[in-house]
């Protein structure tokens, strides 16, 4: 445990209402970023007269970015602060972001898109990393859901600016407003502070002469095991969320003749879904423990994948997206309490980054993946693929011994 729990559970201090509100709203504003580029693409497109397949590798591109920014600002939390770290990330991808206002050509959207990744990518590690070392070890779970949710709200401002901004100044001044993030980290470094966990630990290192390294992450072959368990995790965890919210409306409205693809009903109706399941998860986690909570929206998820088969209506397909959105996504904020619970301070922001962004650059190619099976096999078949990741995730989610220790 972190903390001790001397105070009422249901009371922050200060530091920790400013943790909470610094994290949610990182992470909200890097959802944003990466929601600008979706309600983008199209425009892009037809702007510099591109092909779909050169478009593609903007968003590839971006989870390279977002790995190599796990890489190096994991490790550069473990070493210098969580404060300061996360300080410099939300520095880069908001400046980066920002500038594709000026960006005219696929090289320079390319590499700014790249440098965005970097940003966000190292800003969730220590973000997370933030939450474990100011909450006590029973909200974890909680906390990182509630953190997860700020993610939902910046996609939903997205969506009302790109409406907005689009098709009265184009896609290029919809990016200035990246920028918005800078002001966030002048709060971060005026009121957020390091952890007295962390400090204590930083200083243990050093007096021990103990590296931060990528490889501390499979010492022995125990914690090799349990490294790369959690990264196939969160593979499918982005592979199934990314595939499902890109094919989703396409797919009814190919396989049903709906016409609710692109819909703002649609897409509200499926954040509140992932925004609930949030909170639902994050309480089963820490009343239950992970095991039991990843096993229930695991197997949800697996499941609700053929509920796509039977919708006939577009107040069905609303209902579904709410519905899968509940299961697959949300658990997102729980990789991180896990993570964060089963890895030490001393690599916790490195654990953090690594194992997610390995995840969004692996998974992040479920889109290309989805699209040829759509065109080879049945709907059905997609679906059942899909429903096989959730339950090839579930069997690693039981079976990893150290995920079963942190049961309560």
């Amino acid at each position: 445990m972190e903390q001790t729990g001397t105070r009422q559970a249901n009371t922050m201090t200060t530091n920790e209402k400013w943790v909470m509100a610094s994290t949610a709203a990182g992470f909200s504003l890097e959802n944003m970023d990466i929601m600008f580029l979706s309600f983008a693409l199209a425009p892009i497109i037809a702007s510099l007269h591109i092909s779909s397949a050169a478009a593609g590798w903007i968003g590839s591109i971006t989870n390279l970015g977002m790995l190599a920014g796990g890489a190096v600002f994991g490790l550069v939390g473990d070493r210098i602060g969580r404060v300061k770290t996360f300080s410099y990330t939300i520095f880069i991808f908001a400046f980066a972001t920002a500038a594709m206002f000026f960006a005219h050509s696929l090289p320079m959207i390319y590499l700014l898109r790249f440098l965005a990744g970097i940003g966000a990518g190292g800003e969730y590690g220590v973000g997370i990393a933030l939450i474990a070392e100011n909450f006590s070890t029973h909200q974890i779970g909680r906390m990182s859901s509630v953190a997860a949710i700020g993610g939902q709200v910046g996609a939903i401002f997205a969506a009302l600016m790109a409406a907005w901004i689009i098709p009265s100044f184009g896609w290029n001044a919809l990016f200035l407003l990246g920028i918005i993030p800078v002001v966030l980290t002048y709060f971060i470094r005026r009121h957020v502070h390091e952890s007295a966990s962390f400090l204590t630990a930083q200083k243990q290192a050093q007096q021990n002469h103990e590296k931060v390294a990528i490889p501390r992450l499979f010492a022995t072959p125990q914690l090799a095991v349990q490294t790369l368990g959690l990264m196939m995790m969160t593979i499918v965890q982005i592979a199934g969320y990314f595939g499902l919210m890109n094919w989703l409306p396409s797919i009814v409205q190919k396989q049903q003749g709906l016409t609710v693809s692109g819909s703002s009903l649609w897409m509200i109706a499926t954040i509140l879904g992932m925004s609930i399941g949030m909170v639902a998860f994050g309480t089963i986690f820490d009343r239950l423990g992970p095991q039991v909570a990843f096993g229930i929206f695991l197997l949800g998820s697996a499941a609700v994948m053929f509920v796509i088969l039977v919708v006939k209506s577009a107040t069905a397909l609303i209902l579904a997206g709410a519905l899968i959105g509940f299961f697959s996504n949300g658990m997102f904020g729980g990789y991180g309490a896990m993570i964060s619970r089963l890895y030490p301070t001393a690599i916790r922001s490195t654990a953090n980054s690594m194992i997610m962004n390995v995840g969004r650059a692996i998974g992040g190619f479920s889109s290309v993946v989805i699209g040829i099976l759509m065109d080879r096999y049945s709907l059905a078949v997609t679906m059942a693929c899909l429903a096989g990741l959730y339950v090839v995730s579930f069997l690693v989610s039981q079976t990893l011994p150290g995920i079963r220790k942190l049961q309560h």
